[in-house]
């Protein structure tokens, strides 16, 4: 055989190789790519149909409204890997806003403390969550449950009704877009440098959600600990035979949890100025959450998703309901039109049992 001939059949077999290799990214990222080809879709309609067409203040309001739900889904993300579910994120999320409107003001040195304590509040009702399922061997959704109730309790006392106070030019720097984030404190010009402006019209709630994927998510997956997350939702009896962090991955996931919670929690305090211990309002978040993972294509079963997918799956919620506000329709009819969408992703999610071959795979 020619030399000719064997380079012939060594390409093609490297091009049939790429394009294996491309449709089995393809394959595992189906969910993200399908709920991003919703979110671009209905975030396009509700841009044509907005009577004030596409501006920046808009894209603000759009980033501040969506940010805190998109961190409460990265937060309900990692215990769903695990195949197991938190429902004190909402509650978690709460308590951080309310001890938020009590620190998060003063000196500098004081809104650095209030900072740190809203976050590490939020990181050690996670890691009670943690230790309660590992230790108390309680099912998740039993535990988290119980602690909820508790971080509201906690949540009323430290805030009975809404109100409190949060450092205003933190809170106009963070919820506005970067350019009057770096002339609320004096940098790049006050925000006019020359090289700042391709990007000064960013809303800083995006570039603080990417920092959050790129600083702590990302890491995180690529960490043996965050492996036997995965390795648990997959099967936790094959993880830990295999010698894997079990109970370190449950506290960590559990933790991190909590730590995206919080600063959901911390955010919303700065947007809202004030702290509000809202039941409702928690429950809601709670609820969302689960129903962004679900969109954003992580399996309920455990073991295979993203929070990323659950960014994307909140901006889906959240554009729905932009477009409630611009079509006036009445706020009380989108929940039902949430679980609509909620059943649906679900149902969609599991026509992939339809293409297993062994029925017994089912029950695994």
């Amino acid at each position: 055989m020619s030399d000719a001939v064997l380079d012939h059949a060594e390409a093609t077999g490297r091009r049939r190789g790429r394009r294996a290799g491309l449709g089995l990214r393809l394959r595992q990222h189906a969910g993200i790519l399908g709920s991003l080809a919703l979110f671009i879709a209905l975030y396009l309609f509700y841009q044509a149909n907005h009577p004030r067409g596409f501006t920046g203040q808009i894209l603000i309001q759009n980033a501040n409204e969506a940010f805190a739900l998109a961190l409460v889904s990265m937060a309900q993300t990692v215990p769903v890997l695990m195949a197991g579910l938190d429902l004190s994120v909402g509650a978690v999320m709460t308590l951080s806003g309310c001890i938020a409107s009590h620190l998060v003001n003063g000196s500098p040195v004081e809104i650095a403390f209030g900072l740190a304590a809203c976050i590490a509040a939020g990181a050690i009702c996670g890691f009670i969550n943690g230790c309660i399922v590992v230790y108390g061997r309680i099912q998740p959704i039993i535990a988290t449950l119980a602690t909820s109730a508790i971080y509201m309790g906690f949540a009323l006392i430290l805030r009975p009704t809404p109100g409190g106070k949060v450092h205003e030019d933190l809170s106009w720097a963070m919820t506005n877009d970067v350019r009057e984030f770096a002339a609320t404190f004096g940098l790049f010009d006050d925000g006019e440098a020359a090289w700042l402006q391709p990007f000064a019209w960013i809303p800083v709630p995006l570039i603080l959600l990417a920092i959050i994927i790129l600083v702590v998510w990302v890491p995180f997956t690529r960490t043996v600990t965050g492996r036997t997350v995965y390795a648990i939702g997959s099967s936790e009896g094959a993880a830990y035979m295999s010698g894997l962090p079990v109970h370190r991955a449950k506290l960590a996931a559990f933790t991190l949890a909590g730590l995206f919670a919080g600063l959901g929690g911390l955010f919303l305090a700065l947007q809202t100025s004030s702290g509000n211990a809202d039941i409702p309002q928690a429950g809601a978040y709670t609820l969302n959450s689960i129903a962004a993972v679900v969109i954003g294509g992580t399996s309920l079963l455990g073991g295979t998703g993203s929070a990323i997918g659950s960014v994307i799956g909140a901006f889906v919620l959240r554009t729905i309901s932009f477009n409630f506000r611009i079509f006036d329709i009445a706020p009380l009819l989108q929940p039902l039109f949430e679980g609509i969408v909620l059943l649906a992703a679900v149902s969609l999610g599991g026509l992939k049992l339809l293409r297993l071959k062994n029925k017994l795979e089912v029950f695994r």
